[in-house]
C-alpha cells in the first residue's frame, strides 16, 4: 500500500512537472514568436499559429488520401504557390519523381526544347527596351517581371514598404495602384509606374477632375518613370475602385483626397473619355504636362473599339498614340469585386493578348507602342509563354504577394487578412517584417528570371526576349498540340 502511495505521489510530481514544463514551453513560444519578424502568422498569432506550419508539412503526406492534389485549388493551385514560397524563401525548387503537372488537358502550353541548347557562356542578360522613344524623358528599363498595380489602401503600409524595398533590390518597377503615391512607395528609390484611376486619386482638383499642376509636381519626382491611365481592371471590368470605409484610415484619406472612414467607390468610368478619340486626349495631356511615357490599361473584352483607336492613331500620326497598352487578363484579382464581373467578364490573357499584339503589327504600331500584360503570370513558365506571345514586359500582383507571405486566405476587402498584407488592423500588421519580407520579393523576382531564362536557353534563343511564338505548343481538343504561331499567326500588315 505504502509502494502504491509512492508511486502515485511519484506520478503526480511527475504529471505537474511535466505541465508547468508544458506551460514555461507555451510562454517560451509565445515570447519567441511575438518577438521574431520573420512569419507573420506566428507573430500575428502565437503558438497557435505554429500549427500551421504543422499541418502544412503533414498535409504533403496525407494530401493524397484527405485533400485536393497539387494542381486542383483556384484561383492557384498548391504546387504555384508552394513554386513561390520556396523561390522568396531562397530554398530548393527543385521537384522529384516526376511532374504532377498532367500534359493532356486542352489549352496546355508546353515549350519546345531545342536540339542544341544555350550554353551558360552563351547566354546574355534580357535586352533592354525604351517607353516613349519621344518624350522629353523616355524610360529605358531590362525590366521583364514587375510589380503590377496595388493600392495603398487595398494593401498595407508595412506590405507597401516591402514591396517598394524589395522592386529597388530586384532592379523592377512597382506600379501604384490606383491609390496615389505614398512615402511608403518612395523611400527605397526604386521606379514608379504612378496609375492613374477613374477617381483621379492623388492627382485631383477640389471638383475631383485631373489636375495638371499636380500631375506636374508628380513628375518633377525622378523615380516615376511612366503614369498608367486605368481605364478598367480584371478583377472588375466595368466598375471602379472598391475601397471599404474601415480601410480608408487618416493617412489613406489625404493621400487621396477622400473623407476618413468612408467607402471609397472610384466612377466605372474617367467622364471625360467617351471615345477612342478621348483616350488619345488624355493620353497626350497627362505626356505633354509630364514629358514621360503614357500609357492606359484595359481588360480586353469587345475589341471593335482596338481597331477604331489604331485607325485614328494612324489618322492623327504615329506621334499621338500611346506609349504602352498594359492588357488585365479577366482573371485578375487581388481587389473586392461583385462576383458576377470577377467571374464572367472580359477576356483572358491568352486570348486577348495575342489579339491585341497581332492588332498593333497589322496597323504597323507595335514599334510605337509598348506592351505590358498581367493576370495570374506568378511562375516562370507562364511569364515566358507572355513574352513569347509577343508581351514586352510582364506585371503580377498576387505572385508579390505570395512573396510576402499570403496563404490565399480570401479576406483581401475584409481587413482580417491573417499575414497582414491587406489590413490595416495595426495588431495584424505588426506579424509583417518589412525588412525580411522586402529579401522575399527580391527572392522571388530573381528566381523568375532564372526560370525564364532556363526556358528560354532550353529553347535555344541567348535571351527571355527573343522567345516566339513558335517556341510553344498548346494542346488541342483532338488530344495532339499546335504551334503558337500557327494558332495565332500575325496578320498581315495594312499601313
Amino acid at each position: 500500500m505504502d509502494n502504491m502511495l509512492g508511486y502515485v505521489e511519484t506520478l503526480s510530481a511527475l504529471f505537474i512537472l511535466l505541465l508547468g514544463l508544458g506551460v514555461l514551453a507555451i510562454i517560451y513560444m509565445y515570447i519567441v514568436d511575438k518577438t521574431q519578424n520573420k512569419q507573420a502568422i506566428r507573430r500575428n498569432y502565437p503558438v497557435i499559429g505554429r500549427f500551421r506550419y504543422f499541418f502544412e508539412k503533414q498535409g504533403e503526406f496525407f494530401r493524397q488520401y484527405f485533400f485536393a492534389m497539387d494542381r486542383e485549388e483556384l484561383p492557384f493551385n498548391r504546387a504555384e504557390r508552394s513554386w513561390v514560397y520556396r523561390a522568396a524563401k531562397n530554398v530548393d525548387r527543385t521537384v522529384a519523381f516526376g511532374s504532377t503537372r498532367n500534359l493532356e488537358p486542352i489549352g496546355t502550353i508546353m515549350f519546345m526544347n531545342c536540339a542544341f541548347p544555350t550554353l551558360e557562356e552563351d547566354a546574355v542578360p534580357a535586352s533592354s527596351i525604351t517607353f516613349g522613344r519621344q518624350c522629353r524623358k523616355p524610360y529605358i528599363t531590362d525590366s521583364i517581371f514587375n510589380i503590377s498595380a496595388m493600392s495603398f489602401g487595398a494593401l498595407s503600409a508595412p506590405a507597401i514598404k516591402a514591396l517598394s524595398d524589395g522592386a529597388a533590390k530586384a532592379g523592377c518597377w512597382l506600379n501604384t495602384g490606383e491609390g496615389g503615391v505614398s512615402e511608403h512607395h518612395l523611400a527605397s528609390g526604386a521606379d514608379i509606374v504612378y496609375q492613374i484611376g477613374t477617381a483621379k486619386y492623388g492627382v485631383r482638383d477640389e471638383h475631383g477632375q485631373l489636375c495638371d499642376k499636380m500631375l506636374a509636381a508628380l513628375a518633377a519626382m525622378p523615380q516615376i518613370k511612366m503614369f498608367e491611365i486605368k481605364m478598367s481592371q480584371g478583377a472588375k471590368p466595368g466598375k471602379g475602385g472598391i475601397l471599404p470605409g474601415k480601410k480608408v484610415t487618416e493617412e489613406i484619406a489625404m493621400i487621396r483626397g477622400i473623407p476618413v472612414g468612408v467607402d471609397s467607390i472610384s466612377p466605372n468610368a474617367h467622364p471625360e473619355i467617351k471615345s477612342v478619340k478621348d483616350i488619345l486626349t488624355m493620353v497626350n495631356r497627362v505626356r505633354k504636362v509630364t514629358g514621360k511615357p503614357v500609357g492606359f490599361k484595359a481588360v480586353i473584352g469587345e475589341s471593335l473599339w482596338l481597331r477604331d483607336l489604331l485607325e485614328e492613331i494612324n489618322r492623327q500620326g504615329p506621334e499621338s498614340a500611346p506609349d504602352f497598352i498594359t492588357i488585365d487578363s479577366a482573371d485578375g484579382g487581388t481587389g473586392a469585386a461583385p462576383q458576377p464581373l470577377m467571374d464572367y467578364v472580359g477576356l483572358p490573357l491568352k486570348e486577348s493578348l495575342p489579339l491585341v499584339v497581332n492588332l498593333l503589327v497589322e496597323y504597323g504600331l507595335r514599334d510605337q507602342i509598348r506592351i505590358i500584360c498581367a493576370g495570374k503570370l506568378i511562375t516562370p513558365s507562364k511569364v515566358a509563354w507572355a513574352l513569347a506571345m509577343g508581351a514586352d514586359a510582364v506585371n503580377s500582383a498576387r505572385g508579390f504577394m505570395f512573396s510576402l507571405g499570403c496563404i490565399q486566405a480570401m479576406q483581401c476587402n475584409k481587413d482580417t487578412c491573417p499575414t497582414g498584407i491587406t489590413t490595416h488592423d495595426p495588431r495584424l500588421q505588426q506579424g509583417l517584417d518589412p525588412v525580411s519580407k522586402a529579401v522575399r520579393v527580391a527572392n522571388y523576382h530573381k528566381y523568375i528570371l532564372y526560370g525564364v531564362g532556363l526556358l528560354a536557353h532550353s529553347c535555344g534563343v541567348t535571351q527571355a526576349r527573343d522567345l516566339g511564338r513558335h517556341h510553344v505548343r498548346v494542346i488541342q481538343d483532338n488530344g495532339l498540340s499546335i504551334a503558337l504561331d500557327k494558332l495565332h499567326p500575325y496578320n498581315e500588315t495594312k499601313h
